[in-house]
């Protein structure tokens, strides 16, 4: 029997290598893993699970205080490998919305909505509002017997800081008798190209409708027009009491253009032999009602049966 157990004893060494051998190769995959763990290429999804959850990598937190078990679901984001600078690691796992990632669309979708207004006004909105508020001076040519008709030939229109939004030579429906090249300025070369009476006047409506016009016996422009612009949105400057006061000139006379602009403005309009400029006489019109227009305004307000 003793024979029969050594027989045995002597039999159980020879296995002995193959198992050691097994044993080595677990050890070297252990210590070859750790190793990975120690330099942050082994991330936690290629783990084995744990029946508690998901294993953290050891080391990931070396030389970190408060790094508890919770700190994986605190919001942070987690870094990916190729931003750590390891080019062998997988890239990393897309993470749910309720994840840190999530968070972070969360935020940007936030930064975006709080910009989207801003956007939205600037490209989608609507364009500005045209003037309220503009200047027309016209210049007449005679038509009729012996030339006593005044009939539209120039209109010209600006705006409150004096851009002119429009001007054009008009071609009168009667035949011209007299150019008042003297006072007009008009010439026969400019009726080669004119714009035929009623085509301008329903342009000029068009650009008059709905807004405050301002000019100088602005009645006389209306006439030549064929038109009738509302009372309260007429601002006529040679009827204004104030600008004679400060002008020097007696309230209850009309002073002409040009002697309340050199007065109020210091400029000199309609010089030379070339006859006025309509677009000029326009804007020097904006410029003497802006010398008012607090005042005045404020008393058609207080006096509305005087607009």
């Amino acid at each position: 029997m003793d024979d029969l157990m050594l027989n045995v004893d002597f039999a159980a060494p020879e296995r002995r290598p193959k198992k050691e051998s097994g044993n080595a190769k677990h050890q070297r995959f252990v210590r070859r893993r750790r190793e990975l763990e120690r330099r942050g290429v082994l991330r936690q999804k290629q783990l084995p699970a744990a029946p508690g959850g998901p294993r953290r990598a050891p080391g990931r937190r070396t030389g970190k205080t408060g790094g508890g078990p919770g700190k994986p679901r605190s919001g942070q984001p987690r870094s990916c490998p190729k931003e750590n600078g390891s080019a062998d690691a997988p890239p990393c796992p897309p993470v749910s919305q309720n994840g840190p990632t999530g968070t972070a669309v969360s935020a940007k979708t936030k930064g975006k909505g709080r910009g989207a207004p801003r956007g939205t006004s600037k490209s989608g909105g609507a364009p500005p509002a045209p003037p309220k508020l503009v200047a027309m001076d016209c210049e007449m040519v005679g038509t009729g017997p012996g030339g006593r008709t005044s009939s539209l030939a120039r209109c010209s229109i600006v705006t409150y800081e004096g851009d002119v939004v429009y001007d054009q030579y008009v071609r009168p429906e009667a035949p011209i008798v007299d150019y008042r090249t003297r006072w007009s300025g008009i010439r026969p070369r400019h009726m080669a190209n004119a714009v035929p009476f009623r085509r301008a006047q329903q342009e000029v409506l068009r650009v008059l409708a709905g807004k405050v016009v301002v000019g100088h016996a602005i009645h006389n422009d209306f006439k030549a027009l064929h038109y009738s612009h509302p009372k309260a949105l007429t601002r006529d400057t040679s009827k204004i009491p104030l600008l004679n006061r400060r002008g020097g000139f007696p309230e209850n006379v009309s002073i002409s253009l040009k002697r309340l602009t050199k007065a109020l403005l210091n400029q000199d309009i309609q010089v030379g032999k070339g006859g006025h400029s309509s677009v000029e006489d326009a804007r020097a019109t904006m410029e003497l009602y802006k010398v008012v227009e607090e005042e005045w305004e404020q008393h058609l307000r207080q006096n509305p049966e005087q607009k």
